[in-house]
């Protein structure tokens, strides 16, 4: 049972005694009562906050980010540099703050504040008395940041930071780009796609028949854990032409830096496109594609298949696995014909037979190890984007324009980019490297943290019972001595 202490001051002037008053939990310990106040001072419940600012200040991530910006406010009349809306809309993302809504009590936390380099954590020297106490800016705020128009300019009224689309796009390749190491000369690219309902007569919603709903359907490039694309498309059609020019982008910035560099589109059969493929042959660009049965291909591997059975028949085991590698021409790629992989798989539930198609010769990867080294390690990308979905609230495009939700989908994955660069930096050789984004989250971030400021410093006290103290101390030293990219 809990009860109000009578006992403990209140304070009516404020309307809130319901708060100010302590809570008893007698029954909690036999032996002492339990009091439970709200007079802690500024306590956080994101102490790891420290480590996300840390990361990006070492890498430089959002001052980079900030320039695929313009902003036209008038410098002399604003309290929220462009970067300071960055930091804290992305860090917020990292933390697990998916709704503008949240900000309106967030733009209090101190510890927040900080780590997006607010000089003034606690707000007192805001020009409008309502404000102060708030160090960072409110939903209100952050909307306009995302509502901006294209057109926007100085003479508009509120909103007056313009995204450059083209800049952004750019930005996630280039990152990629400079991250990799002198001498790499093998870079492999991850194609895919997923589903993203719409709620609401939303710009740029279709029913999708495959996903059985009105969506979106944002397409990624990754290589491995990097994301090196993110494009909102709607789901009316497949998009080709837009996702070649995406790819066309990202290896004319990687071979800018590596001229001579073996790039590998691997994809399923949903990108197994003559367009696409034929581009790849004259760019010097090898592919790997899932490729759909149909008729053709399946009484091709119709021997291989007799054979598989009669082998799991004598074996009595589980799942028989034989592979033919073969010429296949379809009757869109005109006369030319390429090389096909075909899986004959069978198990006691019956047949399974796969294909996948590629321009990489049999010298260079026989059958076997081209299906199941190469093509089926494809799947962990969609881990990587199950995590911009669950952990970084990529799906989290609810507001009515196609540009607005286009721009919160950038801004998750930035977020991704942020804990995933942490994960591959700071938790590298440890038994969390290869964590998922929302346990880093709930295990690094999510401690409780007393804020003091003074004068001179900011102090954080985290709690002397954490149990990941070692661990977060190893992070945080790492974090400031990056390695170079």
């Amino acid at each position: 049972m809990i009860k109000q202490d009578p006992t403990y001051p209140t304070n009516p002037a404020s309307g809130t005694e319901c708060i100010d008053q302590a809570l008893l939990f007698p029954e909690l310990i036999s032996s002492k009562t339990v009091t439970v106040d709200f007079e802690g001072g500024h306590i956080s419940s994101d102490g790891g906050s420290v480590l996300v600012g840390r990361l990006d200040r070492s890498y430089g991530y959002l001052k980079r980010f900030e320039r695929c910006f313009t902003d036209h406010r008038n410098e002399d009349l604003i309290e929220h540099p462009l970067l300071d809306l960055l930091r804290q809309r992305v860090y917020g993302l990292a933390l697990g703050y998916e709704d503008l809504n949240d900000h309106d009590h967030l733009r209090s936390d101190p510890l927040l504040a900080a780590a997006c380099g607010k000089e003034d954590p606690l707000g007192l020297k805001r020009e409008r008395e309502e404000d102060r106490g708030k160090a960072m800016a409110g939903k209100s705020t952050l909307n306009r940041l995302e509502l901006t128009t294209a057109e926007a300019n100085a003479s508009t009224r509120y909103k007056k930071i313009v995204a450059q689309p083209e800049s952004i796009e750019d930005y996630f390749i280039q990152e990629y780009v400079r991250s990799l190491p002198k001498g790499t000369k093998e870079v492999i690219l991850d194609l895919d796609r997923t589903d993203d309902p719409v709620h609401g007569d939303q710009e740029g919603r279709f029913f999708h028949g495959y996903y059985d709903e009105f969506c979106y359907t944002p397409f990624y490039i990754f290589a491995g854990h990097w994301p090196v694309v993110a494009a909102l498309h709607t789901a009316e059609s497949e998009h080709q032409e837009d996702i070649l020019r995406l790819v066309q982008k990202v290896v004319v910035a990687l071979r800018r830096r590596f001229p001579h560099l073996r790039i590998l589109l691997r994809a399923d059969s949903g990108y197994c496109r003559e367009t696409l493929m034929s581009w790849c042959e004259k760019a010097g660009v090898y592919y790997l594609f899932g490729l759909q049965r149909n008729k053709v291909l399946e009484r091709i591997l119709r021997g291989t298949l007799r054979a598989t059975k009669s082998m799991l028949d004598y074996n009595g085991s589980q799942r028989e696995r034989l592979y033919k590698d073969f010429r296949y021409r379809a009757k869109s790629w005109g006369r030319f014909r390429r090389r096909v992989v075909g899986k004959a798989e069978y198990t006691p539930e019956g047949s399974n037979p796969r294909f996948v198609i590629t321009n990489l010769s049999i010298e260079e990867v026989a059958a076997k190890d081209l299906y199941e080294d190469w093509y089926c390690a494809r799947g962990d990308m969609e881990n990587r984007i199950k995590e911009q979905q669950l952990d970084l609230c990529a799906d989290r495009t609810s507001t009515g324009t196609l540009r607005a939700n286009q721009l919160r989908l950038w801004f998750a994955t930035l977020a991704y980019l942020l804990i995933n660069q942490l994960r591959q930096v700071g938790l590298k050789g440890t038994e969390w490297a290869k964590a998922s984004c929302g346990t880093i989250r709930l295990r690094l971030f999510k401690i409780g943290a007393l804020v003091k400021v003074t004068v001179r410093r900011v102090w954080i006290s985290l709690s002397s019972a954490f149990p990941l103290a070692g661990l977060f101390h190893t992070v945080a030293q790492r974090l400031c001595h990056p390695s170079p990219g």
